[in-house]
């Protein structure tokens, strides 16, 4: 039976492997996907034990998608776009990177949410694998501007000049709110997941502004609750999590099996 895992620490949490089994039941694809946990600093060892015994693909949680994207051999585009993978798959003899963490939030945000983000203000909170992920899709949205805000402005600063070719960029602080706000905000940090507090300064957001948190379940409520508080629509990231898998399941078995069943249960289930 080909053999999947999900990469992470933590990753007990992870819904991947019930997601992936209900994509396979509906599609008729036989496979096995389970959890992995990995000692932070031993990423490439474990990954290269799992494909060296077999294994045909991965997907990769916090905070281990730089190193993912490191450990491959071959990446593709939007992976190397990103510098960060949370897919990897066995092709050809060569451990392949992916990165469908965009197309995930992009899918979430504007087909399940029907966000139109065009000449948006958009904030994205974090500067690390997950962030890096999702920058080139959100920019082809094409907001007004991204602004990045991270706890080390040095990494914000340089994803900006990464990036600066796809769009408006800058770098922001959440100490010092924007006179003007933002429309959306997206944590992509891993304070939720490690149940950390997040500032969300008064003055953050416009009116109707979203709040997304790409945590989800039980961790994202915190700090969703402190974005209605201020009057914002919230969404935590159990869509994006069901839409990157379908993407993942797509390259990794060439069928892309349908979300909307496999949501719509999750959510009432974690409600």
């Amino acid at each position: 039976m080909d053999r999947y895992v999900v990469f992470g620490n933590p990753v007990s949490h992870s819904l991947s492997p019930e997601i992936h089994a209900r994509f396979a039941r509906a599609t008729g694809e036989v496979l096995d996907y389970q959890r992995l946990l990995v000692p932070v600093g031993e990423f490439a060892s474990h990954a290269q034990r799992f494909f060296s015994a077999g294994g045909h693909g991965a997907n990769v949680t916090l905070p281990f998608k730089v190193d993912a994207f490191a450990f491959a051999q071959a990446a593709s585009e939007r992976a190397r776009l990103a510098g960060a993978a949370n897919v990897l798959l066995a092709r050809g003899g060569e451990v392949e990177a992916d990165n469908t963490d965009g197309a995930g939030l992009v899918a979430d945000l504007t087909r399940n949410l029907g966000l139109d983000l065009r000449g948006k203000r958009v904030l994205l909170v974090g500067a690390g694998g997950a962030a890096r992920g999702v920058i080139a899709p959100l920019l082809a949205l094409a907001p007004a501007e991204l602004a990045i805000a991270n706890r080390t402005a040095d990494r914000a600063a340089g994803l900006v000049k990464h990036f600066r070719e796809l769009g408006t960029l800058r770098v922001v602080s959440l100490q010092t709110a924007p006179d003007d706000g933002f429309d959306l905000v997206v944590n992509a940090t891993s304070s939720s997941t490690h149940a950390q507090s997040l500032e969300l300064p008064q003055g953050l957001l416009r009116p109707a502004a979203c709040v997304y948190d790409m945590a989800y379940g039980e961790a994202a409520r915190p700090f969703l609750a402190l974005a209605a508080a201020q009057g914002a629509r919230v969404a935590d990231g159990l869509g994006m999590l069901v839409e990157q898998a379908a993407e993942s399941f797509l390259l990794w078995r060439g069928v892309r099996p349908a979300t909307d069943a496999v949501l719509a249960e999750l959510r009432a289930r974690l409600a």
